[in-house]
């Protein structure tokens, strides 16, 4: 399974496992995928804490970097984090701080302890973005910076191109993908509705094609509903140069979740997930629970823009992960997921799920190769 991108970027398979574990990264790149931390949750020093751990760890493999950066947003312009704080901060209506803390309370969340309190601006922003893209290029095993939300500032494409690195981009619609091959963009990353996160509304085997189609030569990545090695088959049989996963890694054995949540990926089915913007203002597919059915009532707040609607969960979202084997914790939960999660029902190594991903991919083309008349 070697395609073009395979020899750019020195992997073995065109597997891509979007995470924000770095053990994840770790053994897919060592497995002979390219293992890509998304680093839009830390903080630069963090950042800096994962990346050194990766490459400690990850031996001679290659790995890439995920940084969030919309094309609108908030604030836009502004190149203070602090002063981007503030004013998003102020930009937030008392109304629905007060409706986030009434669905926590309501669901017996934990507060945080007082030395961790407080709402913290992620890397949504170029403003907080451009630190985590900093720390990124400073480590030469990083072989490709994504984007994912749009077409990234030319300054920072040229920055990452001069580095020697690749530049990729994900989109759920053909005109964006066109914007992403103008600009320069290295590797598109066609998303289909059923992905997890951020996405958008068309189906992948309907997108897929059209968006390969559309930016020739450029290489494409299929994203959104990709579990198996049939799968992987579907979209290189459509012209993608590769798979490109994220659901399929947040229950494995070294995904860095408590069991609790990991438990929620396992019993759930693919008709468990509702596409909403309750947690970034941008919107993105989860597990449904109390929070998404919360924010999407007729009679409550609606969710913010971006980067507003962030700043104003943040903290929810890390007393939900700290304290989410307490109770109701989970029914006010963040599970970013895809339609694929009906699909992860056993929690195994990254490993065995590389290899379970090829020996899948190799019987699904012998089968098509057996289809073949016989001459």
């Amino acid at each position: 399974m070697q395609t073009p991108i395979c020899k750019q970027l020195g992997i073995e398979y065109p597997i891509f496992a979007f995470t924000h574990c770095r053990d994840v990264v770790v053994e897919v790149s060592k497995a002979g995928g390219l293992g890509v931390l998304g680093a839009v949750g830390f903080t630069p020093e963090q950042l800096k804490v994962e990346l050194d751990w990766v490459d400690e760890h990850v031996g001679d493999r290659p790995y890439a970097v995920d940084i969030v950066i919309p094309q609108k947003y908030e604030g836009i312009g502004e190149m203070d984090p602090a002063k981007l704080q503030a004013q998003i901060d102020a930009a937030i209506p008392e109304e629905h701080k007060q409706f986030v803390e009434q669905l926590l309370r309501e669901h017996g969340v934990p507060e945080l302890p007082e030395e961790e309190r407080g709402a913290q601006l992620l890397g949504w922003t170029e403003a907080t973005a451009t630190p985590l893209l900093e720390e990124a290029l400073k480590r030469p095993k990083v072989r490709m910076i994504a984007n994912a939300l749009g077409t990234p500032p030319k300054d920072l494409i040229d920055r990452i191109h001069e580095s020697g690195r690749l530049v990729g981009a994900l989109c759920g619609r053909v005109k964006q993908a066109l914007r992403h091959k103008e600009a320069g963009i290295d590797v598109i990353i066609a998303q289909g509705s059923e992905a997890g996160g951020h996405t958008g509304e068309v189906g992948s085997m309907v997108l897929w094609p059209q968006i390969i189609e559309a930016v020739a030569p450029t290489p494409v990545l299929a994203a959104g509903g990709i579990g198996s090695g049939r799968q992987i088959a579907a979209a290189l049989a459509m012209g993608a140069q590769g798979a490109w996963m994220g659901s399929a890694w947040l229950a494995v054995e070294e995904a860095m979740a408590e069991q609790a949540e990991k438990q929620r990926y396992l019993e759930a089915s693919c008709e468990d997930t509702v596409r909403s913007r309750a947690w970034t203002g941008k919107t993105a597919r989860y597990l449904r629970n109390d929070w998404t059915d919360a924010w999407g009532a007729e009679d409550t707040p609606d969710p913010l823009g971006m980067p507003l609607q962030g700043l104003l969960t943040n903290e929810a979202l890390r007393r939900t992960h700290r304290y989410a084997t307490v109770a109701d914790t989970g029914k006010v939960g963040f599970y970013p997921v895809g339609q694929v999660v009906g699909m992860i029902n056993e929690e195994r190594s990254c490993r065995q799920m590389v290899f379970e991903l090829l020996s899948g991919y190799v019987d699904a083309v012998e089968r098509l190769n057996g289809l073949m008349p016989q001459s």
